[in-house]
């Protein structure tokens, strides 16, 4: 897809989250990812594929560019990657009928090919360890940042579960209402806290990459540009001393 097209798809994605969406001003947690970490990005792939890839799509991911950029052979790719008979230069798209996703959960879930870029790694790290058991949503969990959104808590079985603390305050009416003042946890999962902030950081880090997958090689472009510029500069101003060096 061209830069134009990537840019429209971001600014469309972006107002339409804004849209549907009211966040509750739940801190933002650092995500800390590294574009550069190629272990981390292979296990952001594995994590995105089991986890993310049967309801959400990346329509401008093709698997056979993970492969080039991420350092992954055609085999590989099919052996940890591609698991319903995709080819091998096929986008990376869900499975789920939109019509029947509409059904399920009253809307289409979204395509996150630009999801990183839109709305911010650590908005995204936040809001994967912001679920919490809220018995009165259908599907039995609740987010801290994306209140009442309709996504199920699926690295539940990972994280293990939280529960939410209450504060009465006064509303803007001025009567009490119970605001969320933070997660606490509850029965464990199969990994503990450090081991899950290293899933869902390189989970959030592979979705980085697809959002902007020159950003590594970019970045690292920059550090020699900075450092030529310093050098052409440091030049010029002696050079600029040495020609000007007899002018009264």
């Amino acid at each position: 897809m061209s830069a134009a097209g990537r840019l429209v798809a971001a600014i469309a994605l972006g107002f339409a989250a804004a849209a549907n969406a009211a966040t509750t001003g739940w801190p933002l947690q650092k995500a800390h990812t590294d574009v550069s970490s190629l272990a981390s990005l292979q296990r952001g792939a594995r994590n995105f594929v089991n986890y993310c890839l049967g309801c959400h799509s990346l329509q401008y991911m093709r698997y056979s560019q993970i492969g080039d950029d991420l350092a992954l052979t055609e085999q590989e790719l099919r052996d940890n990657l591609m698991f319903t008979g995709e080819r091998v230069y096929d986008p990376m798209r869900s499975a789920m009928p939109p019509d029947r996703a509409r059904v399920w959960f009253g809307n289409a879930p979204p395509d996150l090919s630009l999801i990183a870029r839109s709305r911010g790694v650590d908005y995204v790290y936040t809001y994967l360890k912001s679920f919490y058991e809220d018995p009165s949503r259908p599907t039995g969990a609740n987010n801290a940042l994306l209140a009442n959104t309709v996504m199920p808590n699926v690295l539940a079985v990972r994280q293990g579960a939280q529960l939410p603390r209450y504060e009465e305050r006064k509303g803007a009416d001025g009567q009490p209402v119970q605001h969320l003042a933070a997660l606490e946890p509850g029965a464990p999962g199969e990994m503990n806290a450090q081991e899950f902030d290293g899933f869902v950081r390189d989970t959030v880090a592979f979705l980085e990459y697809v959002s902007e997958p020159a950003k590594a090689q970019r970045q690292a472009l920059g550090v020699w540009v900075i450092l030529f510029l310093l050098l052409f500069t440091t030049l010029a101003y002696f050079l600029y001393k040495e020609y000007w060096k007899d002018v009264k």
